[in-house]
């Protein structure tokens, strides 16, 4: 027999809509954002089908489908973070280095317990867990040399409904032994990885080399026969963080003219490519960004934590040739999986730049403009029909000083900003992957 068609999941959220029509750095923020003061998403299967006014959208309610009332809160696209490391989970917040130093003292000790694929399973369900109190519902994840560290995130990730891309990071030099791979294994192994888990149950597949300094010609080469094979794969480096850092290159590739050109030498230079950092980019960099359609994520308390520079992300947002930009976390370097607090910092080190981050640029870099970075934008990233329903509820009071400064706010624009300057994860009420509910603040049970 024929079994029957399952029926359709629907479910309703209503509140104060915020999302975006538009680039607020090209166009100005006002025109940008779009919102419904008292709107509701319907969503059916995971897709939302239905976006408006409540009094109008309400009508296309099936009968019994429950509506979560998010008045006095907003409904957000989630945020999107474009680079960060989850086996450097446990090392957050580790004291008194700059980059180099960093990685041999704390990071490269933490990453060797990934060989334990328990270990990986532990802190990618934490991992994963502290995103979603965050209201991030994608992120581009670097895992550890080790397989298992990737099907342990991919198969939480899966559990849990997500969209995420990660990948095995690369490094066949300039690193411990017992986090060494070589590059034909490394190949080798990220050809399984791919098999495994590209595409299937919302996991994207990233080839992940480390950074230039610690992979060789070869295993950068074989990372772009990698991308060559599948164009929807994504790619995700590092570029440009560390003045000591670009010096090293320029020993180890002498012959390349740019950090950027190493990477591009080797085909890795391209669509869903993200390169972390690039704070010491130059204008011909910027141009092959912007021309590949290749992504930059700005880390801003990972820069300022490690003393690495500061972003430039007016000029690389220049109208001229606008580069795809989102916001990264970076953890363990960073200090916050909270991109409300990445938000924060950015506005700091714009200001630093003698530029005014707007609260609707800001939002835009963390939802729309990371989708954009990871050429996703077509699924997630607006609040829109046909976009996944994956959300973020915001509390503008959920802190009494919080409260105090909402009551101060005399436009949405005025609110988001409170919101970036004040938030963190408790200013999230609630989070939703494809649909369902994966975090609830007031609520004690675990999703």
């Amino acid at each position: 027999m024929t079994p029957a068609p399952t029926p359709p999941v629907h479910a309703a959220l209503r509140g104060h809509i915020v999302t975006f029509r538009g680039n607020p750095f090209l166009m100005p923020p006002a025109d940008a954002l779009v919102e419904e003061a008292d709107g509701l998403v319907v969503i059916t299967n995971g897709r939302i089908t239905h976006v408006g006014p409540y009094s109008e959208t309400s009508t296309h309610l099936p009968p019994g489908t429950d509506v979560a009332d998010y008045r006095g809160c907003l409904i957000s696209a989630g945020f999107v973070d474009t680079h960060v490391h989850y086996p450097q989970l446990p090392m957050i917040a580790a004291y008194g280095e700059q980059l180099l130093e960093w990685l041999e003292r704390y990071t490269f000790p933490t990453e060797r317990r990934f060989a334990d694929g328990d270990y990986a399973a532990t802190i990618a369900r934490t991992f994963l867990r502290e995103l979603l109190r965050c209201g991030t519902t994608t992120a581009a994840v670097y895992c550890t040399v080790h397989p298992q560290s990737v099907d342990a995130f991919f198969t939480e990730s899966t559990r849990l409904g997500t969209l995420m891309v990660a990948g095995k990071v690369l490094m066949d030099r300039n690193a411990p032994d017992f986090l060494r791979d070589t590059a034909q294994r490394g190949y080798d192994e990220s050809r399984a990885l791919i098999e495994r888990w590209h595409g299937r149950n919302r996991q994207f597949y990233a080839v992940t080399p480390r950074f230039a300094p610690t992979s060789t010609p070869a295993q950068l080469e074989l990372a772009g026969a990698l991308l060559a094979q599948d164009e929807t794969l994504f790619m995700q480096t590092h570029l440009a963080e560390n003045r000591a850092e670009v010096a090293w290159v320029k020993e180890l590739y002498p012959d390349s003219r740019s950090y950027l050109d190493v990477y591009d030498r080797a085909g890795l230079v391209r669509p869903r490519s993200v390169m972390g950092h690039g704070i010491y980019v130059d204008e011909q960099d910027l141009c092959r960004c912007h021309a590949s359609g290749c992504a930059l994520a700005h880390c801003p308390t990972s820069n300022l934590f490690l003393g690495s520079g500061a972003f430039r992300l007016f000029d690389v947002m220049d109208a001229k040739r606008p580069v795809r930009t989102g916001l990264g976390t970076d953890i363990g370097a960073g200090t916050s999986l909270s991109h409300l607090q990445s938000m924060n910092e950015a506005y700091k080190i714009a200001q630093m730049n003698g530029h005014r981050l707007h609260p609707v640029q800001a939002f835009w870099l963390a939802t729309q403009g990371g989708a954009q970075a990871l050429h996703l934008d077509g699924r997630i990233g607006t609040v829109a029909v046909g976009m996944d329903a994956d959300l973020c509820i915001l509390d503008p009071k959920a802190t009494p000083l919080q409260a105090l400064r909402t009551e101060m706010c005399d436009s949405t624009a005025d609110l988001l900003f409170s919101l970036m300057m004040l938030g963190d994860d408790r200013s999230i009420r609630a989070t939703y992957a494809g649909g369902t509910k994966v975090h609830d603040r007031d609520e004690s049970a675990t999703f």
